[in-house]
Formats: C-alpha cells, structure tokens, sequence
C-alpha cells in the first residue's frame, strides 16, 4: 500500500506543508514499529513516488527528520536509515521548550529536587567500581579547587551526571539532562555568592560513604 494513504483527510484540512505531512508519517511509521530502528529509508524517488509529491519536498522532510534525530546517514554516504534520537539531539529540542514556555528557575529546582534523590537511590543499588572509582577522583578534585568557583561548578555538574549514569536508568537520564543544562547557569550565579565549597564536598562525601545494599 502507497504510503500516501497514510495522510488522511483531517491532516490535509490542517492545509500544512506537504513536506510536514510526511513528516509526521514517516515518524508514525518509526514510532509504531514499522520502520524500525536499522531500517533502510527507502530512495527520494521511491519516497516521492509513494507520497506523489515532489523530490524537493521529501529532501526537506528529510532534513527535519535528520535534525530530529530519526534517521540518519551511516559514515557519510547517501543510504538513510532509522536511528533512534540521541541524547543531544533530545535535550536540544527539550531545553527550546522549555525555554520557549518561559519555565522558571524555581520549576527547575524543583523538578531536580525530584530527580536527584531518586537518580541517588538508582544508583546506590547498580554503581560499579569504575563509576565508584570516578566519584572518589571527582571528590579529590573538588576539595583541591575549593576557591575556584567554576571548577567547583564543572565538577559538581559531572558528580551528578556520573551519578545519573551509574543509575542506569535511561529514562532519567533523558529527562534530567536538558533541564540540567539550564539550571546550572542559574546556579553558577548563586553559587558564586556563597561559601558553598566545603558543603559541597561535605555532601558528595557523604552520598559517596553511603551504605549501599550488598555493599
């Protein structure tokens, strides 16, 4: 069956671009597990032919689809298959809402509240040595750049991210990371107001010393 058959009368009522149209059923295809990830795109003409569209307009669905992730080239050459969404490519497109609907500083320390303790609780049950062996090595750093504020910042930034790895859970991951990439900014400008060093070290020794079960 024609993959044109898949644009219904309620999509062309919304009169959007026709590169959008395919668009939105290329990812219906990919999200539904019929073009699964390792899928062969097929060519632009196939696709045109299919779409009855121009080749110009499923080059720009492409383009979107690549900037969003779901397909991609391997090694350069010009064979598109189905990926799925890289950590950047998702935390790109997260961190511009939330930008976009203005969310506060508070709603982000809020939800990070949320997020660490149970990233904390993940990874108390799944760290292996060599994540273990990290946060010893990011401890020593911090308490060696105890008057260095952006270091102080860089390094508790990647004490949470070896944390949220060590939790392995994905999910987490996903929706820790673009809000992490706003709230540290913020939190650089706070941070630089305070005498916050040894507490800093105080907190990442402890969660480090933590009991952990079968430990």
């Amino acid at each position: 069956m024609a993959l044109v058959d898949d644009l219904n009368a309620s999509s062309r009522e919304r009169n959007e671009p026709a590169y959008r149209l395919v668009v939105r059923t290329i990812e219906a295809r990919v999200m539904s597990g019929q073009w699964a990830v390792g899928y062969r795109v097929p060519s632009e003409t196939a696709l045109a032919e299919a779409f009855d569209v121009h080749r110009s307009t499923i080059r720009e669905a492409i383009r979107v689809l690549e900037q969003n992730g779901l397909v991609r080239r391997h090694d350069g050459g010009k064979l598109l298959y189905v990926t799925a969404p890289r950590e950047a490519d998702i935390s790109q497109r997260v961190t511009a809402a939330i930008v976009l609907h203005e969310i506060s500083f508070f709603e982000l320390w809020e939800s990070m509240r949320c997020l660490e303790p149970v990233l904390a609780e993940c990874a108390a049950t799944r760290i292996d040595n060599d994540m273990l062996e990290a946060l010893r090595t990011n401890v020593e750093n911090t308490k060696a750049a105890l008057e260095d504020k952006q270091s102080l910042v860089d390094l508790d930034i990647e004490f949470h991210q070896i944390i949220a790895r060590a939790s392995r859970n994905r999910a987490l991951q996903l929706s820790r990371q673009p809000m992490s990439q706003l709230f540290y900014p913020a939190f650089l400008r706070v941070f630089s107001r305070l005498n916050a060093g040894e507490r800093l070290v105080f907190a990442h020794e402890k969660i480090l010393n933590a009991p952990r079960p079968g430990g």
